[in-house]
């Protein structure tokens, strides 16, 4: 009798991760992620504004918002929430709402640590090279960390 190896899969070749400790309640975080009188004040790298059209935090709900630079143009972006669980994590498609399939599936956890919350942004690509052509063509890693920079000083003034 032969045992059987179960057969695992790594995305580590085609993801990126983005971990970030804020001080405030996850709920309060939580909502600051979910709420477009919050999130169109501090979503995007710096340099970027927000205008939300829709926004339906449940599964199979869509948030449906244009990203405008004055250097950049503008960006539409759909996201299709997969799972809510609040305010513990989120999990979504995000497009650029043109009709194409996702261009990556984001986790977001919202962990608890007492009057803190780690959050962690977890974004899978379809292959390494999707994934490496945002970092190298759109500054995904820089541009994710300006967005969590950005959160961190709204929940520091709002």
């Amino acid at each position: 009798m032969h045992a059987t190896t179960p057969e695992v899969s790594s995305t580590a070749d085609r993801e990126i991760i983005i971990t970030r400790v804020f001080n405030a309640p996850r709920e309060r975080v939580f909502k600051a992620w979910t709420d477009p009188k919050h999130v169109d004040r501090w979503w995007g790298p710096r340099g970027f504004t927000n205008q939300t059209f829709e926004m339906d935090v449940r599964p199979g709900g869509v948030w449906r918002y244009m990203m405008h630079s004055a250097e950049h143009g503008n960006y539409p972006n759909r996201i299709v929430y997969l799972e809510v669980v609040k305010p513990e994590r989120l999990v979504y498609d995000h497009d650029a709402d043109d009709g194409n399939p996702p261009h990556f599936r984001v986790t977001v956890t919202f962990a608890d640590k007492g009057q803190k919350t780690e959050l962690t942004m977890r974004s899978v690509f379809p292959t390494a090279a999707a994934r490496d052509k945002v970092i190298r063509e759109h500054g995904a890693i820089e541009g994710g960390n300006q967005t969590l920079d950005r959160l961190g000083e709204w929940l520091e003034t709002a």
